[in-house]
C-alpha cells in the first residue's frame, strides 16, 4: 500500500464498493472507476472528485492510471464478468487486482473490527452500531451496505490517530461470494443464517458452512452475539451470547407501539436500558437494536448513550423508509428481497396500522432466488390485502427457462392480486388508489418512488 497512488474500481457504483472508494479518496489517493449504469450514488461520487465512466472502454481509464501500473491498485467486484474488456486489459497488462472483500479485510485488520453478518438484518444492524458509536463520541470508521439517514452516506471516517488499533471499525460482513471470510473480527454479530444466494452456494448446508467458517475467525479473546437458535456456538473460539426479540442474554421487554413508534426496554446481563424509542419501526428492527446494543456495550459505550443514540437513529435508505405520510395515504419503501424479510416487514406494517388495508408492490430479485423460494415468497406476500407483482429483476443473471414471476403469483392467496409492469403501475394505482402502500424489493423498483410519490401527492 505504501507504493499505491491510484485506485481504480471495476463496479464502483455498488454500495460496498462506493464505501471503499470513499475511504481511499479521503485518505489522499486518486480514485476512478467504471460502472454499468449511472445512478444517484455514482453522481455523488463524481461530485466528490472521482472520475467515473459507464462504457467498457480501456481508453476511458485515466492515462496516469494506465501508465503507472506499479502505483495503481485495481479493486473489482465479483459481479464484473471475466469477459469484461477492462478486466481483461488490466489482468493481461500485469496490474494488481484485488476483490473488494480482500481490501476491506486488510483495512479492517488494522483496526478493532466489529463485523455484522447475516442473510438479512446486517445493513440495519451495522448502521445502528456505527451510529451508536459515532453519536457517543467513539472514534470509529464504518463500511456499510446502505445509505444512512443520519449521515447521508454508507461510509464513516474515523478521526486521525497514530494508533489505528484503537479505532473501532464497523463492517457489514457480506456472505455473498464468501466475502466475509477475509475478516477476523474482535466482536461479531450473526443475525440469521437462512438459505440464500443458492446460485453461489448450491444448498443451505453450504451457506451454514460459510457462516461456521466466519465465526471460527473471530479472535479467541473476542465475542460473538448470535441470534437465539443459531447453531454456531461450537464453531468459534470466542465467548458467545445469544439474543432475540424476547429471549436470550440480550432481549427486549415491555414492547409497545406509541404513535407508530416502537418503545421498549433492552435487557442485558448487567441491567436494563429502559424506554428506548425507535423511530425506525418493525419488530425485526427492535431485535436488530438489541444486537447493536450488545455490541456497543461490549466496546465500552455507556447504556444511557446507547438509549440516546437509538432514540435519534433515523434508519437506512430503503429500510422501512417513509416516503409519504398523509391522511389519505401512507407510502413506505423497503429493500426486502428474501421471504423472511418480506414476512417481517409486512407483519410489522400490519401491526403499526391495523386499521388500514396494505397494498404490497413486490419486484422479485434474481431468477434463481425466485425459483428457489417461490412458495415462501407467495406465503409472505399473502399477508398483504392487495398484492401487485412486477417482473423479475435479473441483476447479474441470465433468464432461466420456466422461471418467471408467475411461480410466485399462482400461490398468493390474497383475494386482490395482479401482475403488471413498472410502466403500467402508475395507471393501476391511479384508478384504484391505496391507503397504505409499500414498494418492496432489491432491484430497480426504487426508480418508481418519485413517480408514485408525485401520483399520490396530486391525488390528495
Amino acid at each position: 500500500m505504501n507504493n499505491i497512488r491510484y485506485v481504480y474500481f471495476l463496479g464502483i457504483g455498488g454500495i460496498g464498493m462506493s464505501a471503499l472508494a470513499r475511504w481511499f479518496l479521503v485518505n489522499g489517493y486518486e480514485v476512478a472507476g467504471y460502472d454499468r449504469t449511472s445512478t444517484a450514488l455514482t453522481d455523488a461520487l463524481q461530485q466528490e472528485g472521482m472520475a467515473i465512466h459507464f462504457e467498457e472502454d480501456v481508453e476511458q481509464i485515466p492515462a496516469r492510471f494506465r501508465e503507472n501500473r506499479e502505483e495503481t491498485l485495481v479493486i473489482y467486484t465479483p459481479a464484473v464478468p471475466k469477459t469484461h474488456r477492462e478486466y481483461l486489459y488490466l489482468t493481461e497488462h500485469g496490474f494488481t487486482l484485488q476483490k473488494r472483500s480482500q481490501v476491506l479485510g486488510f483495512l479492517a485488520g488494522r483496526m478493532t473490527t466489529v463485523a455484522i453478518a447475516g442473510t438479512h438484518g446486517k445493513t440495519t444492524t451495522s448502521s445502528m452500531v456505527a451510529h451508536i458509536l459515532k453519536d457517543s463520541g467513539t472514534n470509529c470508521a464504518a463500511f456499510l451496505g446502505g445509505i444512512t439517514q443520519n449521515y447521508g452516506t454508507n461510509f464513516l471516517l474515523n478521526e486521525p490517530t497514530d494508533d489505528l488499533s484503537k479505532v473501532i471499525c464497523v463492517v457489514e460482513a457480506d456472505e455473498f461470494d464468501r466475502s466475509f471470510l477475509t475478516l477476523f473480527p474482535q466482536v461479531a454479530i450473526v443475525t440469521s443464517t437462512d438459505a440464500d444466494h443458492l446460485d453461489i452456494y448450491g444448498d443451505h448446508n453450504a451457506v451454514l458452512d460459510s457462516f461456521r467458517a466466519f465465526v471460527s475467525q473471530i479472535k479467541p479473546d473476542g465475542t460473538l452475539f448470535m441470534r437465539r437458535g443459531l447453531a454456531l456456538a461450537d464453531r468459534t473460539p470466542a465467548t458467545v451470547y445469544d439474543y432475540s426479540l424476547d429471549e436470550g442474554a440480550y432481549h427486549s421487554q415491555n414492547l409497545r407501539i406509541e404513535n407508530a413508534c416502537f418503545v421498549f426496554d433492552i435487557v442485558y446481563p448487567e441491567g436494563v436500558i429502559e424506554n428506548v424509542a425507535l423511530q425506525m419501526p418493525g419488530f425485526h428492527n427492535v431485535e436488530n437494536a438489541v444486537a447493536a446494543t450488545a455490541a456497543a456495550l461490549q466496546v465500552g459505550v455507556a447504556p444511557e448513550a446507547i438509549r440516546q443514540a437509538l432514540g435519534n437513529y433515523k434508519g437506512v435508505k430503503r429500510r422501512f423508509e417513509y416516503i409519504l405520510k398523509s391522511k389519505n395515504v401512507i407510502f413506505i419503501d423497503d429493500y426486502a428481497h428474501h421471504p423472511a424479510e418480506v414476512f417481517a416487514f409486512l407483519s410489522s406494517l400490519k401491526a403499526l396500522y391495523p386499521e388500514r388495508k396494505v397494498t404490497a408492490i413486490f419486484q422479485p430479485h434474481l431468477f434463481s432466488r425466485t425459483r428457489d423460494f417461490a412458495d415462501e415468497f407467495a406465503k409472505s406476500l399473502s399477508l398483504a390485502d392487495r398484492v401487485i407483482l412486477l417482473d423479475i429483476y435479473p441483476a447479474r443473471e441470465l433468464p432461466i427457462e420456466g422461471v418467471s414471476a408467475d411461480l410466485i403469483f399462482k400461490s398468493i392467496v390474497s383475494e386482490n392480486k395482479v401482475q403488471c409492469t413498472k410502466a403500467e403501475l402508475p395507471d393501476l394505482l391511479r384508478n384504484d388508489p391505496p391507503e397504505l402502500v409499500a414498494t418492496i424489493g432489491a432491484g430497480d423498483i426504487d426508480q418508481m418512488i418519485p413517480v408514485l410519490r408525485h401520483l399520490f401527492e396530486t391525488n390528495q
